[in-house]
Order: C-alpha cells, then structure tokens, then sequence
C-alpha cells in the first residue's frame, strides 16, 4: 500500500537481481525516516528530526553497538531509496503488508497500528455509526461487510482525505470506492488542513497520528467518529524495513527490538509520545 502496483513489481524485480549474498555485520548505518508523521517521526521547529522513532531508533543503535545517521525522506520514495542503497534501514511508521514483503524484508514489529476517521465535532458525521468499537478487518468477510454497511450509508458521497501510498488508502479502495470521493494526499499534514477548510468531509488515518493532531490548538473542533480498524489492509503490524539481502543487519535488529520491548523502553517511549501503550 503506499506504492503502486506496478513501482512495486519493479522493485521486486530489483530486490530480487541485488540479494546475492547475506551482509556482514555493519558497524554503521543510515536509517530513513519521513519527517513529517507526527508522533511517530517529525522535524520540529530547530530542524532536527524527533519523535518516538527517532528515539527508538537511536535506543536500538545503543543496543546493537553500531553508529547509526537518522536522515529524512519522502514517503514515497522510502521503500525505491532503501532497494537503491541510499539508505540501510526505513523507520517511518511502516505497517508490514504481503505486497511490501515481497520487495523488502522487515524487522519483528515494534508496534501495533490501528486506524480511525476524524471529523469535524459539529458537522454532520459527528455520529459516525460504531464509535467507540473496533472492527477486525481479517475477521469474517461477512461480519466485516455487515459492520461497515452503516458507515458506508452514512459516508455515502463524502469527500475522504488519506496520505498516498498507505494502508488508508487501501482501505478506501477495498470497502468504501463505490460510495466516497477518495481524495489521496502527500502528507497527513496536507489532509488534516483540507479538513479544517472544509474541503473534504473527513480523513482516514493511524489513531496515533489523529491523536496527535487531536492535541493541538486548531483542531479542538474536530474528533475520531466511527470504528476503529485493525487487521486486513492494515497489515501485521508496524516494523523496521531493511533490503532483504541484510539478513545479518535484520538479526541485530530483532534481537535490539525484542530486548527493547522485553525491558519495557517501547512502552516508556509510547507513553512519552503517544501518552499510550502499545502492548
């Protein structure tokens, strides 16, 4: 999701002619990230890139005794930039899917991820039907059809915002391309503004994210209506992306990842910026 069909069959094609052999353990590397999905990863006003992967990812260097470069890129250039050796390891908030398996390998996921739509308080999908309930899209496909009947009614003919290239829009594509306008976005930033001017009726994206945005000042007049969603498009969970060459680089960062999660710092870092925990 976050690419197309046919950028990913060529990077399959890449992925596959570049794995010859298993790399020896680095003592250094460069890990990618957006910059501009707050919590997860932004650039904050001084231009340094912060967040809860940042930091996470500067722990995991600390745990695998290697010097690590944290550097930004656009988020549709991460998954071509990584099979192009311009970095070593993507963490951008990336949910682990079938379709991206097959051009990159991934590390165990550091976090689950869960998605919401965000609308306007006053507006006419306040009342979004299952607020405050979660839909299982790897559930029966039945039940799932039948639990999204009344969101699809209520949102038929509404304009949806969802950052390009993501698992939203996947799931725009798969249960609501009948009945809504999707409307397909760079940044979660360019969607949340087209929200607050009126110019789409609502958006789709991780709670984390929404939450996020929730907190800050110009959107105290918006809120998350409808369901929660996991599962299905939204993939395995969300995890470090790595060429799938880097076998030994993966290794390092499992090892890392599951000591980070045994020891409780995923947690700390989740609570730090996201005031959640994820497990």
């Amino acid at each position: 999701m976050r690419t197309t069909e046919l950028a990913l069959a060529s990077m399959i094609l890449a992925a596959v002619a570049g794995s010859a052999h298993a790399q020896s353990r680095p003592t250094e590397i460069t890990i990618a990230t957006e910059g501009a999905y707050e919590p997860w990863n932004f650039t904050g006003p001084d231009g340094k890139l912060a967040g809860f992967e940042v930091d996470l990812a500067n722990d995991l260097c600390a745990r695998m005794k290697i010097k690590c470069n944290i550097v930004a890129q656009d988020w549709d250039g991460l998954i071509p930039s990584l099979i192009a050796k311009k970095f070593d390891v993507i963490m951008a908030s990336m949910i682990v899917t079938e379709k991206r398996l097959a051009a990159i390998s991934f590390s165990e996921p550091y976090a689950p991820t869960a998605a919401a739509f965000m609308v306007e308080k006053s507006g006419p999908l306040a009342n979004l039907p299952g607020t405050g309930t979660t839909v299982d899209l790897a559930g029966d496909k039945a039940k799932v059809e039948q639990e999204l009947q009344p969101l699809r009614d209520a949102l038929n003919g509404k304009a949806v915002g969802a950052q390009v290239s993501t698992a939203n829009v996947a799931f725009l594509d798969t249960y609501f391309k009948d009945v809504v306008e999707p409307r397909e976005y760079k940044t979660v930033e360019q969607h949340d503004l087209d929200l607050q001017a009126g110019r789409i009726d609502a958006v789709i994206a991780q709670t984390t994210s929404l939450t996020a945005t929730l907190s800050k000042e110009d959107f105290k007049d918006y809120a998350i209506a409808g369901p929660t969603f996991t599962g299905g498009v939204f993939g395995q969970g969300i995890a470090a992306g790595l060429r799938k060459d880097d076998t030994e680089l993966k290794a390092m960062l499992d090892e890392a990842i599951r000591a980070a999660k045994s020891d409780g710092t995923i947690n700390t870092l989740a609570r730090k910026w996201m005031k959640i925990d994820l497990e």
